[in-house]
């Protein structure tokens, strides 16, 4: 870059709108750091119904901090497999507020296989997704209005900084949808042999329910509309540190 670039009123006044943007992003209260109540290591283990039938089992794995290309992220895995599909994720996010900066993807379903890279900009909001399906590559640029977010991501954030009785809502951005979700009331929930006391979130569009636990470890008990496969449902069967 020469010095000419480098003092340009144009350059230097769009470093301060992306130095703002970021000063914004860690003020706000929903990406306030706080304690963590999951630790690396943790694995939380699903089984997967569709239309009320076991489908498969899945896994979400905290891996924590982990290194990429000399870049710093934290790790979360989404890894689901039943009959005629296999779904992993490998979502790589900013350690502080959970938003995802590099998302991996390895499909296969009912044999149709498919590997996919989403790369965020969270500054411009701007995610390019490479899909590879064969010999066949493609390449599309989404731009979203402000920080975009994945739903495993959003359920970490939820569980490290939401306190249990909280009746806020949150506004999440997907690359492919934005909804609302909110509490809508407090339930027992049994799952994997136990009862829990539990806040069922629901999204508005209507694609996303989370039961989740109230107890200090905030598992997310049961999870629909997650895996891309239609009427799919993830229940918790085990929890390990």
């Amino acid at each position: 870059m020469t010095s000419c670039d480098a003092f340009h009123p144009v350059r230097r006044a769009a470093a301060a709108v992306l130095a703002g943007a970021a000063l914004v992003l860690a003020a706000s209260p929903l990406f306030a750091a706080s304690t963590p109540v999951f630790k690396p290591g943790e694995v939380i283990r699903y089984t997967v119904k569709q239309a009320g039938v076991k489908a498969g089992e899945a896994t979400l794995t905290f891996t924590g901090e982990t290194y990429r290309d000399g870049k710093k992220y934290t790790l979360i895995i989404f890894s689901a497999k039943g009959f005629n599909f296999f779904d992993e994720e490998r979502i790589f996010v900013d350690g502080k507020t959970f938003l995802p900066q590099l998302v991996i993807r390895d499909l296969n379903i009912f044999g149709n296989k498919e590997n996919i890279m989403e790369e965020y900009d969270q500054l411009t909001g701007s995610i390019r997704v490479t899909k590879v399906a064969g010999d066949r590559t493609s390449v599309q640029v989404l731009d979203k209005k402000g920080p975009v977010d994945n739903i495993y991501g959003f359920i970490y954030r939820y569980r490290r900084d939401t306190a249990a009785d909280s009746p806020g809502s949150f506004d999440v951005r997907l690359p492919t949808l934005d909804v609302k979700i909110s509490p809508v009331h407090d339930l027992d929930f049994n799952a994997a042999g136990k009862t829990y006391r539990a806040t069922l979130l629901r999204s508005v569009p209507s694609k996303y329910s989370i039961w989740m636990d109230k107890s200090a470890k905030r598992l997310p008990l049961r999870i629909a509309g997650a895996i891309g496969i239609a009427n799919t449902v993830m229940t918790l069967i085990g929890y390990a540190e």
